[in-house]
């Protein structure tokens, strides 16, 4: 059974991936034995997590990458293939949060959250899902959220575009495994609850009144914290998971469940 975690000889590409569950889990990749390839607009935070990634001793890139943009995707995966020959993961994370419900929300926040959490996952994979393919095999995990299957429990956290478009990850999701599961491509999706991050550190985390209302609703009395969902990410990345497909893991500390 330990073998079946093993990554080595594997090549991960984790999207959106210079801070936060992409930084977290891509170092988490090189531990299990992978070389990684870290995609994200911000070129000098991929190189912070490609230094730490080389420190011990796997092979790692920083590939700078818009994944609402189709040219700047394919360029990314491209260096990618040349880089390493083929991909075996891919973990499409790259994400946003609007805040704002339907009645106060513009139109370009709306169209924000779909294009860099629904159509990012579909170029990103479109580029990346024809190789798998050839080569059959594949493990594709799709960063969803808590909030694609229960709705937000507090007012600070109005955010109906991200609520839609983390719902239609887990539909695109559904899709995928169908479709690419007789080529030997696993694909399944995550659903985290609030974990600290680069994005909820200087918001959420600074609030003593919400975090005290939060750890009253959620069995765990807690938020997640930083590498939590990494062993789940693992298991869906590995061979562990062979037969496991079109699935959603909730990772809340059972907040979804109360």
């Amino acid at each position: 059974m330990e073998n079946m975690f093993n990554l080595a000889g594997k090549v991960a590409v984790v999207t959106g991936a210079s801070s936060g569950i992409g930084a977290d889990t891509a170092f988490a990749y090189a531990q299990y034995g992978a070389d990684v390839a870290l995609l994200a607009r911000r070129a000098e935070k991929l190189n912070e997590v490609k230094a730490k990634i080389e420190a011990i001793g796997r092979r790692a890139i920083a590939v700078q990458c818009d994944v609402t943009d189709e040219t700047s995707v394919k360029e990314a995966i491209q260096t990618v293939l040349d880089t390493f020959g083929h991909i075996d993961i891919l973990l499409n994370n790259a994400g946003v949060a609007v805040r704002g419900g339907v009645d106060s929300m513009s139109v370009e926040d709306w169209d924000k959250s779909f294009d860099t959490n629904v159509k990012g996952i579909f170029l990103v994979s479109k580029y990346v899902v024809p190789q798998m393919q050839e080569r059959g095999y594949g493990k594709i995990v799709n960063v969803a959220s808590v909030n694609a299957v229960v709705a937000d429990k507090f007012d600070v956290f109005i955010r109906h575009s991200y609520n839609s478009s983390k719902a239609a990850v887990v539909g695109l999701t559904k899709g995928m495994a169908a479709s690419y599961a007789k080529y030997g491509i696993t694909v399944n999706a995550i659903g985290p609850g609030l974990f600290e991050s680069e994005m909820t550190s200087e918001t959420l985390f600074k609030s003593e009144e919400f975090l005290a209302k939060y750890n009253t609703l959620n069995p765990a009395e807690r938020p997640g914290r930083r590498g939590e969902l990494s062993g789940t990410v693992i298991y869906l990345s590995c061979d562990a998971s062979s037969y496991v497909q079109g699935q959603l893991i909730i990772v809340d500390g059972g907040g979804s469940i109360v």
